[in-house]
């Protein structure tokens, strides 16, 4: 017997040796076949995040298994308390019919919140590595129960804590882990497998371990500032920079759900520099295949005096589509924007397939306007869009409901923007107290350096919903107030979180605890087009007969389109411009609307000076060649004038008057009234100024006969001046000129003296 023993152990320390000092290579073992994975999600409902995961899986060809699609959600509110058993229950029932798959490898993953960043190969090879049976993901927080924290074992780095949205492991010891579930659907998933996994006895006899350095799993909790993304040749990925490593699975867990919005605007290969959006027309709606054009209904809001209101209107009008596919629901605030709306009813009322206005008179609040708008649309079973828009909006692309509505996103907006800055009508992230914080692409996206569909955290002023959507996941009312928030921001956070609720179905005391689980519409915005502008309502001063006409800092686009004639730009392109006279030059600048406004503000201040010579307007007050007229500064619009001349005059004298370089200062501008009742006519004379420019604001034999201008040293006249239309020409000493004689009506001018 001594004998035997002494043969075994000296057999055992020679195997030992060889193994030790053995000079050949151990061999790795085979890489797993990516056959050999199986994906196992539960998902009760096919919410936007279940949607975009699966989308995920499909780009890597996973084979995924979905558990419970269509049952009632019993496992609680997981994403804000304890919850999610029904998940483990689930997958014990799942895992009962593979335990004895030995060469399986399961992957139970979350769905509604999770994207994958790699593919099949990657991940088992990752695991391989991991030479453990079972490897959960692990984040720096513990959850749920804090007193546990100090039963974890120590490790050097990495993460601690288990997170239950994470296991990989061959199917036999998955299934060993969750045959021991015996708990309700609500209780807490990730604390029965944390209480498995601190038993040292199990986690030695399961071989368990934690991703402890995300190198297959990323949980967003606590870690988003270690995450970053990584553009490559091929794709883009998410990269720990603390680790250095290449995550396979991103979860975005507990309140980190946005951030993992704005990764999977890039990941997996979603948008890349190279070929820029891939999936932008994934499920696009071809209008021209359809019988007919969807039923829209456009909610109009006017919550404060805005600008630029009847040109608003116009362009609502010019958008191609079908007009008696629009119904027309409009809010109005403001009672100075009355006179604007009856207007445009008088005028469209039949236009459109109905018209409903809701006025000041009301006493509405934003909130409830809002609500309202909604509701039409989601009451009415043939609405199956609704555009809310704002007056601030200026939409300058007429294709831009049909675009919104081929994109085919439940919620979805067109990127506007104000004029030559970054303010748009998007956020790219909120900050922890849920207000605005700007994204690493919000720049880039706003100047259309990165096109495509993005999924946002808040957007406002103009956005497509589907009908659909409101009588299914938007189907509760009041979602535009909310404590503390306005009601873009209400009704962004409310289709953001959807935050679990009472079942309706269920009238048992039991349903109160019956609570979905969080499932977010996704809100996008997309930049693929230039669709318009936002408008400035900050500064808007009503207290003018024509306010707009003191939009031209604030809005200098809308006023440009507004006040300057449609041919101006042609005098640089074409060279438009006449010289009836020697160094006389004759251009359009004005609109007729410009003309008409100037004129009726004029009227409406009404304090003409009659053509005496005492002017106590002016310096010494004396006016040598008196005219009957009223001042820019009269009415508080020199400020307004000087930079129309700097902006529009300038440029031109530049092109006549080659090497003469304006200041664009004039200290008399002013508007003149030629009546053959008051003053018909003005003596021959020479300007105070460099140059003058003198603007026709209305029309010769319609409003008026007679006038024009005649300059003496020449023997040249003008006598049939265009409405809109400005003369040139050179103030001292050479163009010595006369105001002819108006017959009949009423003729009126804008005059400038500049560079006096």
């Amino acid at each position: 017997m001594e004998y035997l023993k002494f043969c075994f152990v000296f057999s055992c320390c020679l195997k030992f040796a060889n193994s030790v000092y053995s000079t050949e290579t151990p061999q790795a073992p085979a890489p797993i076949p990516k056959e050999k994975l199986l994906v196992l999600t539960v998902a009760t409902e096919k919410t936007d995040g279940f949607n975009r995961f699966m989308q995920s899986a499909k780009y890597f060809n996973y084979t995924v298994k979905v558990l419970g699609m269509g049952d009632p959600w019993k496992g609680g509110d997981v994403g804000h308390s304890i919850g999610g058993g029904q998940k483990v229950r689930l997958l014990k029932e799942a895992m009962e019919a593979l335990a004895d798959q030995e060469d399986l490898v399961v992957l139970s993953v979350d769905s509604y919140d999770l994207i994958f960043a790699g593919g099949p190969e990657e991940i088992l090879r990752k695991f391989q590595q991991a030479n453990h049976k079972v490897l959960f993901a692990a984040e720096g927080q513990i959850w749920p129960d804090k007193r546990l924290a100090d039963r974890y074992p120590s490790i050097r780095s990495g993460k601690r804590y288990l997170n239950s949205g994470g296991i990989i492991g061959y199917a036999p010891y998955i299934n060993r882990v969750v045959s021991q579930w015996s708990l309700h659907d609500n209780d807490d998933d990730q604390l029965f497998y944390t209480k498995i996994y601190l038993d040292p006895l199990q986690r030695e006899t399961l071989n368990m371990t934690l991703d402890h350095k995300c190198q297959i799993f990323q949980n967003l909790n606590g870690a988003v500032d270690e995450v970053l993304l990584k553009f490559g040749t091929d794709r883009v990925r998410v990269r720990n920079t603390v680790y250095d490593s290449l995550p396979v699975v991103v979860h975005g867990n507990v309140n980190t759900k946005m951030y993992l919005n704005y990764l999977a605007n890039y990941v997996p290969n979603t948008w890349n520099y190279e070929h820029g959006c891939s999936h932008c027309d994934d499920d696009l709606v071809d209008l021209s295949q359809l019988k007919e054009y969807p039923n829209v209904l456009v909610g109009v809001f006017i919550e404060q005096p805005t600008p630029f209101l009847p040109e608003f209107f116009q362009r609502l009008l010019m958008l191609d589509y079908p007009k008696d596919k629009l119904k027309l629901f409009v809010h109005n605030n403001e009672v100075y924007h009355e006179k604007h709306i009856q207007k445009f009813w008088e005028e469209n009322r039949n236009v459109f397939k109905s018209f409903k206005v809701v006025g000041p008179e009301e006493n509405m609040s934003q909130g409830e306007a809002r609500n309202m708008g909604m509701d039409i649309c989601r009451q009415d079973a043939t609405c199956d869009h609704y555009l809310s828009i704002d007056s601030d909006v200026m939409l300058t692309n007429r294709q831009t409901l049909k675009l919104l509505i081929e994109q085919n996103r439940k919620i979805i907006g067109p990127l506007v923007t104000r004029h030559s800055k970054l303010w748009s009508n998007f956020w790219g992230a909120l900050s922890l107290d849920g207000y605005y914080a700007r994204s690493e692409d919000y720049v880039d996206i706003v100047q259309r350096k990165r096109v495509g569909v993005w999924n946002i955290p808040y957007m406002a002023h103009v956005y497509l919903v589907k009908g659909s959507v409101l009588r299914n996941e938007l189907k509760e009312r009041n979602y535009f107030v909310l404590e503390k928030l306005d009601p873009d921001m209400a009704l962004c956070r409310n289709a953001r979180e959807m935050t679990s609720h009472r079942e309706k179905d269920s009238p048992t005391p039991e349903s109160f605890h019956m609570l979905r689980p969080p499932k977010g519409v996704f809100m996008y915005i997309t930049n693929r087009h230039d669709f318009g502008r936002l408008i400035s309502t900050a500064n808007y001063n009503i207290s003018h007969y024509n306010n707009d006409l003191w939009q031209i800092f604030e809005n200098p686009v809308d006023w440009k389109e507004k006040y300057i004639h449609q041919n101006y730009t042609r005098i640089f392109t074409e060279n438009q411009l006449e010289e009836p006279c020697p160094d006389v030059f004759w251009f359009p600048v004005f609109s007729e609307k410009a003309c008409d406004e100037i004129v009726e503000e004029m009227e409406h201040y009404g304090s003409w000076s009659g053509g005496s010579h005492e002017d106590k307007r002016i310096a010494g007050g004396y006016e040598t060649v008196p005219t009957d007229d009223i001042h820019m500064k009269q009415i508080g619009f020199d400020k307004e004038w000087l930079h129309f001349i700097r902006e529009f005059i300038s440029p031109v004298t530049l092109k006549v008057f080659s090497g003469y370089y304006t200041k664009g200062y004039a200290i008399m501008n002013f508007v003149v009234k030629y009546t053959p009742e008051r003053q018909a006519y003005l003596r021959p004379h020479h300007d105070s100024s460099t140059f003058t420019i003198n603007i026709a604001l209305n029309n010769k034999d319609i409003d008026f006969q007679g006038g024009g201008c005649r300059f003496h040293r020449y023997n040249c006249s003008i006598v049939s001046p265009k409405k809109g239309w400005s003369f040139m020409h050179p103030g001292r000493l050479t163009h010595l000129h006369e105001g002819l004689p108006t017959t009949n009506g009423t003729r009126y001018i804008a005059v400038s003296f500049i560079d006096p």
